[in-house]
């Protein structure tokens, strides 16, 4: 350990207050940082109470529970919260087609504010004077974690173990095996990975070079594009006000549709990607990720949006999404400014109804088809076969008052042209 696991336990509590034996709750996933965390708060004279919160992850949460407590957490939750994260948190963020910097959907960042919000909660339930993650000082999630405690209960302390301690990885691993703490991680493979419903995220090792492809073996939610059946298959999507309702002519919740899209979505090699993206903090980092049913929901909501949204509309939300995009991933869920644009956006998908095909082969995911009732698409009006109702005659007055702006500038500009200007000033003098 370093000179900073000197700390007092009166540096976790809020001054003026006196309390014999402090509570922290602390984001427990059973990863490496969150494992070595539960025994560094106990050296800190913390009474641990461990939350893990289940948002679509992999792996049995009733062992990742047992371990807490054989760890040495006084108390451990699970919370199934998978209908919450798909209903109230995948839902607004697909409604607003939210990707960072254009290509990633969110997933790590959408569910943090959900694990804020209950680790509040039990904080409260424990009387707990801190709450307590896993995150690193280089991480975007130290910031959500952080921003979501303040937003919801600004009496709580928050402690980042490993952002104090500044172990590395190859530390951390030692300093689990000296304590006899079993984690998911080795020094041979230093891959460091999140998951939930909305998609995976892999970094470290080889990763963080960006110059290097990324190993099939950093992938375990799809298949390698060339490995992927060499026979599409289809996705057709119900939405009914912007939201997923059914899959392939069978009604379902959102959360069972997310479930059977990350099969059928990553069986066929969609949804990887690579992505250098900015960080929070300030750097930019290589992260790889898994989103098949992400990336699927998405072109499927953009495609009939496109369809029954008014171009201007269209042209405007854009930049509300990029904004609502970065919002999320910035860690400011809980303000007046996401609570606006929620406002914003569910007004725009009164008529997001129909059903989108989407085609899946070899990696790609290519929407084929859409129809609604509320589309725009008038095929009288498109059409240049028989049937055409478009008054073509009456383009050429459009035409010229729509063009009557440039045409006047152009008339001006030769009778005024700069170099004529200064010619006209130098025979002056």
């Amino acid at each position: 350990m370093d000179s900073n696991t000197s700390l007092q336990v009166h540096y976790f509590i809020q001054p003026g207050k006196v309390v014999a034996h402090p509570t922290v709750v602390l984001a427990y996933s059973g990863g490496l940082d969150t494992s070595v965390a539960i025994r560094w708060l106990m050296d800190k004279g913390l009474d641990v109470v461990a939350l893990t919160v289940d948002v679509g992850q992999p792996g049995d949460l009733a062992a990742t529970k047992r371990k807490a407590e054989a760890t040495g957490a006084r108390k451990a939750y699970v919370i199934d919260a998978r209908e919450e994260f798909a209903d109230e948190y995948i839902t607004r963020a697909l409604k607003a087609n939210a990707m960072y910097e254009g290509q990633y959907p969110l997933s790590t960042a959408l569910a943090r504010p959900l694990i804020g919000k209950l680790l509040v909660d039990i904080a409260r339930k424990e009387g707990a004077q801190s709450v307590a993650h896993g995150c690193t000082g280089k991480g975007n999630d130290q910031v959500r974690f952080d921003l979501c405690t303040t937003a919801l209960a600004p009496d709580l302390t928050v402690i980042a173990p490993a952002r104090v301690w500044n172990l590395t990885r190859e530390q951390e691993i030692e300093y689990a095996r000296e304590h006899g703490i079993p984690v998911p991680a080795s020094k041979g493979s230093p891959y460091s990975t999140d998951e939930n419903l909305w998609g995976r995220s892999v970094e470290c090792g080889v990763l963080e070079n960006p110059a290097i492809e990324p190993p099939e073996e950093a992938f375990e939610w799809t298949a390698s594009p060339l490995a992927a059946p060499n026979e599409p298959a289809y996705a057709n999507i119900g939405f009914e006000a912007g939201v997923p309702v059914a899959l392939n002519g069978k009604r379902m919740d959102l959360l069972a549709i997310i479930t059977k899209l990350n099969g059928l979505a990553g069986t066929h090699g969609v949804g990887r990607i690579d992505h250098v993206e900015s960080r929070v903090v300030g750097i930019k980092s290589r992260e790889v990720y898994e989103c098949p049913a992400a990336i699927v929901l998405t072109k499927a909501h953009q495609a009939l949006e496109a369809m029954v949204l008014p171009r201007d509309v269209l042209d405007f939300k854009r930049g509300v999404e990029a904004r609502y995009a970065n919002l999320i991933y910035d860690g400011l869920w809980f303000t007046p400014l996401r609570e606006a644009l929620d406002a914003f956006v569910d007004e725009t998908q009164a008529r997001v109804s129909g059903e989108v095909s989407v085609k899946l082969f070899k990696g790609a995911a290519a929407v084929v088809g859409r129809t609604s009732p509320f589309s725009l698409y008038e095929h009288r009006l498109a059409t240049y076969s028989s049937g055409d109702t478009f008054r073509q005659e009456m383009a050429e007055g459009f035409i010229y008052v729509w063009g009557l702006p440039a045409r006047t500038w152009a008339a001006i500009g030769e009778r005024a042209q700069p170099t004529k200007l200064v010619k006209a000033a130098k025979r002056a003098k």
